[in-house]
Formats: C-alpha cells, sequence, structure tokens
C-alpha cells in the first residue's frame, strides 16, 4: 500500500465520534497568506530571533512592526505577512512568561464566529454568546477543556467586560483568537496594561463559519512550566531521529552488514519515510523521562530502529501482496529483486526488530513487555492484512465504516506500539495506567493518518494510490453510499468489485458531485479531534503535552487563507450588485 498500509477485520467495529467541522480553505480575496511550510519556516526563524536579541514586552505596535520589517528583510518572505509575523513575535516574547501564569488567572477570548451560523440556537447576554453545547462547532470543545482547567472564558469580540476583567486584577493573561483587524484594535489596551497575551488568527476573511487552526489554539491553552517538553524542539528531534537512518549510524545501532540479505534490508531501511513510528518512540521516552534534556541513550535508539524494522518490513510484505510497483519514487522490492529475496529480506527485518528490543540495556522486565506488545501488534497487523486479502478474492462493496474499520487493524496497532515501547522504556508503571488512552488515542491517530493518505491521493494522484488502485478507500465507500441514481451506483458497485478499468477523471468527478472529499475532510477533522479528547484524563503534563503536539507535527497540514475584515466596510461591499 502507497505511504502505510491498511488492515481489516471486523470484530470492533469503528465508532464513527460525533464530527467536527471541518476547516474549509479558500484562497484569500487580495493578500496571498503563507503556505503550510512558509508557516513553519516563519515560525522557527521568529523563535531564534526572539532567542538572539530578546526583545521585552510589552512592546508598543510601532516597535513591533520594526522587528517584523527586518525579518522579513532577513529570510525575504512576502511583505503582505508583516502582521502576521509581528503576531508570533508578540506571541514569542510573552511565551515563557505566559507559560509561569496559572490557569486559573488567564482569559480565554473566543469570536463569535466560529459558531455555524446558520444552525447556531445560542443566544448573547452583555458578556457574549451562551454556548448551548451542541457540538456543531469547535466552540464547545475549546469553552469546555478551558473551563476545566480553570480558565476564564468569554465568547465575544470587544467586550468590555475584558477590559474591566483586567482592570479589576482578575486575570494576569489573555489567550485571544480572532481576525488580525480586531487584534490590531486590542493590542494598544493590553500593551498599556501590560498583560501578558497570545493570539491566534482565523483562518479566513469572512465572519461567518470561519475557522482557526485548533492545534494552535490547543497548544496555547495547555502551555504550562510544568509541561517540559515544550522546551523540547520536535523539528530538531524528529531529523535526531533521521540521523540514526544513515549507513554509519545503523552500523553503530545495529552492528555492521555481513550478509547480501544484511545489505539489502539496511538500504530498505534507509531508503525514504517519514520515521513517525520512530520519532513517537523516542519523543514519549523523553517526555517520560527524568530530563528531557538528556540525550537519547543507545537502548532508546536501538527500540527506535526497531519500531522502523517492523514498519518497513510490513512495506515489503504489503507490496508483494497488492503488486505495487512504486515505493518512494522507486521500484518496489519485489520488482528490484523478486519475491523470493523480498520476502527473506520482510522477514529478516522482523528478526532484527526482535533482536534490537531483546538487545536493549533495560531491566528484563521492561524487555519482556516490549517483546510482548510488539509480538501482539504484529499479530493484530497480520490477521488485519488476511482479512484484507480475502476480500480482494471476493471483492465486494464496504460501508465507510467497514472502510474505517481496514485503518484501524493495519496503522494503528503500528502508532500504539511506537507509543508503549517509548513509555515502557522510561517508567513500567507509569505506563501501565496508561494503556486504555494509548489504545484510543493511538486508534484515532491511525484512522486521522489513513484517512489523510486518502485526501491526498484524490489531491495528487500519483498513479499508484489506493484511489487510482480501487483498493478500500474512503472517498470510493463515501460515494457509493451516497450515490443517488442507479447509473453511479452501478458504476461504483462495478468498480468495488474491480470488474472493469477505472476511469480516474470520471471518477474524481463523481467524488466531487457527491461531496466525498469533503466528507473525508470532516472524518479527518473528527479523529484528529477523538485523539485529542483522549489526552485529557492525562495528569503527567510532559506526556499529554507531548501527545498533544505529536498531532500537531503529524498533521501539520493545514491553509491560513486570509484574515477577517468584518471592520471593513468595503468588505461589506463585496457582493453589491453595484
Amino acid at each position: 500500500m502507497n505511504n502505510s498500509s491498511k488492515k481489516t477485520g471486523m470484530k470492533n467495529p469503528v465508532v464513527i465520534p460525533k464530527p467536527v467541522p471541518v476547516q474549509r480553505f479558500r484562497p484569500a480575496s487580495k493578500k496571498l497568506p503563507p503556505t503550510p511550510s512558509e508557516r513553519n519556516k516563519i515560525l522557527h526563524f521568529v523563535r531564534r530571533y526572539v532567542a538572539e536579541f530578546n526583545p521585552v514586552p510589552p512592546m508598543p505596535i510601532d516597535q513591533l512592526i520594526c522587528h517584523s520589517n527586518r525579518i522579513i528583510g532577513q529570510i525575504g518572505c512576502n511583505p503582505e505577512w508583516r502582521d502576521y509575523i509581528s503576531v508570533l513575535i508578540n506571541n514569542e516574547m510573552w511565551r515563557e512568561t505566559l507559560a509561569s501564569i496559572p490557569y486559573e488567572r488567564r482569559l480565554l477570548l473566543l469570536p463569535k464566529c466560529l459558531r455555524l451560523f446558520d444552525k447556531c440556537k445560542a443566544t448573547f447576554d452583555e458578556f457574549g454568546l451562551l454556548c448551548k453545547q451542541c457540538g456543531l462547532c469547535s466552540l464547545q470543545d475549546l469553552q469546555n477543556e478551558a473551563d476545566r482547567l480553570g480558565y476564564a472564558v468569554l465568547i465575544a469580540e470587544g467586550s468590555a467586560v475584558v477590559t474591566a476583567m483586567i482592570q479589576a486584577g482578575k486575570i494576569d493573561a489573555v489567550i485571544g483568537v480572532s481576525c488580525l483587524n480586531v487584534l490590531e484594535k486590542a493590542f494598544p489596551y493590553m500593551e498599556a496594561s501590560g498583560i501578558v497575551g497570545a493570539a491566534i488568527p482565523l483562518l479566513q476573511d469572512d465572519c461567518v463559519d470561519t475557522t482557526v487552526d485548533l492545534d494552535w489554539v490547543w497548544d496555547y491553552i495547555h502551555l504550562t512550566s510544568a509541561d517540559k517538553t515544550r522546551r523540547l524542539d520536535l523539528s530538531e528531534l524528529h531529523n535526531e531521529v533521521e540521523q540514526w537512518f544513515t549507513p554509519s549510524s545503523l552500523d553503530l545501532i545495529m552492528e555492521p552488514c555481513e550478509t547480501d540479505t544484511e545489505v539489502v534490508a539496511r538500504q530498505w531501511l534507509i531508503k525514504g519515510g517519514k520515521r513517525w513510528r520512530p520519532f513517537i518512540t523516542t519523543a514519549v521516552f523523553k517526555a517520560l523521562s527524568e530530563s528531557c534534556d538528556i540525550s537519547v541513550p543507545e537502548y532508546a535508539k536501538k527500540a527506535a530502529v526497531a519500531i522502523e524494522c517492523f514498519h518497513k518490513a510490513s512495506l515489503i510484505h504489503d507490496d508483494i501482496e497488492d503488486d505495487d510497483t512504486i515505493r518512494y519514487g522507486d521500484k518496489t522490492l519485489h520488482k528490484a529483486y523478486g519475491i523470493p529475496k523480498a520476502l527473506n529480506v520482510g522477514d529478516f527485518l522482523i528478526g532484527e526488530g526482535y533482536r534490537l528490543l531483546a538487545d536493549c540495556n533495560v531491566s528484563a522486565e521492561q524487555r519482556a513487555r516490549m517483546l510482548a506488545i510488539a509480538a501482539e501488534g504484529h499479530r493484530t497487523l497480520c490477521c488485519g492484512q488476511g482479512a484484507e486479502l480475502e476480500w480482494f478474492h471476493n471483492p465486494k462493496p464496504l460501508s465507510t465504516r467497514q472502510v474505517l474499520d481496514i485503518f484501524r487493524q493495519k496503522t494503528s496497532p503500528a502508532f500504539e506500539v511506537a507509543i508503549r515501547v517509548g513509555a515502557i522504556l522510561a517508567d513500567i508503571e507509569k505506563h501501565d495506567s496508561l494503556i486504555g488512552i494509548f489504545s484510543k488515542y493511538s486508534e484515532a491517530i491511525g484512522i486521522a493518518y489513513q484517512i489523510r493518505d486518502d485526501i491526498d491521493d484524490f489531491n495528487n494522484p500519483d498513479g499508484d494510490s489506493d484511489l487510482e488502485a480501487l483498493r478500500p478507500n474512503i472517498l470510493l465507500a463515501t460515494a457509493y453510499e451516497r450515490a443517488n441514481s442507479t447509473e453511479t451506483k452501478s458504476l461504483l458497485d462495478s468498480l468495488w468489485r474491480r470488474e472493469k478499468p477505472m476511469n480516474f477523471n470520471a471518477l474524481h468527478e463523481i467524488y466531487i458531485e457527491l461531496k466525498a472529499d469533503e466528507r473525508a475532510r470532516v472524518l479527518l477533522e473528527t479523529f484528529k479531534e477523538e485523539a485529542i479528547r483522549q489526552l485529557h484524563n492525562i495528569d503527567n503534563s510532559n506526556l499529554k503535552g507531548l501527545l498533544r503536539r505529536i498531532i500537531t507535527k503529524i498533521f501539520n497540514d493545514f491553509q491560513i487563507c486570509g484574515w477577517c475584515k468584518e471592520f471593513e466596510e468595503k468588505n461589506l461591499k463585496a457582493n453589491s450588485p453595484d
């Protein structure tokens, strides 16, 4: 399978959580916004800039703009992003101070435009919107989590209550979600009062049914000095893990190669991949260790490499079973060396994974636990793959729930094994109390990961995707369920049964017409939110913060699509016939 594997098995069908609104990506009306990669580049540069020059808040807006202009000149980005960069600078200046302020001394200020305007039944009073907890928008989850932590929460823009709370000394920090226009109007008041502030801009340039980067809001809501992992640079850690998969590093971790089988297996282990699973093992280990600043010990590196060995072995076997031809932009292993040799290399990597876990310099109990968890995960993956192979022998339409269950069986166990191995390496007792949470979190992450793969295949078909190959995928299942004409239903049925060649362009149009792609995006956000909800019962702030940030790291694919212009009259006239 392309990117990752998908397995089935219908024993415990997936329960689809209550959906959350999908972020709709709309182009900015006038300004071209930063792409996700550009945003990350800017954010990392801003953090280095603030660390080097140490600007002191509160800072007047004209000085803030001077710093923003300097950064624009240094990195050569679009000057129209000046206000956005100014927000990042201000946030970064206040970050450590905000982290030290107790939750009960903070105010979370949310905009009413995050609600679904045409469906929201909430009323207003002098304090703002009174949420009815209907679950149709993100306001409920954000408000409930902030309330649970002890925040004061208001759903209003420009409320006089905010000023009154600041003047009365009831709050020491404000986390505000709004458009840049509103943030700009609020800034002088916060600067004058010296109040600590962090701001998260909205994602759209309209004022009805807008959205926000929920990961960004969630990070700031939970920001606390008790969470040592907030100082852990996950990008840097990810890069470090990547370096373990170079020939020289693997020689040190795994011992040098002696046979042709070892050489081919090592080459496959080095080739391609995002290393999410070994990264997660390492990150969880550091989060649960006494100090996040410790260097990664050799036994933890061995465990992380073992996790990648299992993953790469599964890809070899999946490619053979699916008769895929391309992996990482090159020939699959069985196309390059033949099926017998590829099977043997895959089996060898499984053995290497168990050897590395058994060779970790930890207690006998820790080694036994890791080996048992890896074996159980391996068994689940094989059972799921067997059920999917049975489907290939007798292909027929699958429901959305059945496809989601395929995702759960083939992808979620690998994430769970990665998390639990990292936790066991750090502390067995901490691991035992979190098994249930790890399992549900991994299930949601695994399903979301596969849905994202299907969306990527839809947006960027590469000729060897699940959508092109007509393997079980969420868009085909959704389209089949939604088809309302006999002709379309019959066509999709024949595609499910693999009875006729596919015209991908025609199928793409069907997906759009039936809004299968929109449904997939809703499900993606739903399972990401479900993963987040599983973290509510984790008391360890280091681990909770880390797992929350991992979601952001893996699914960092949102677009900032312009800014709210609620207070600009010209936008009110944009749709005028005049």
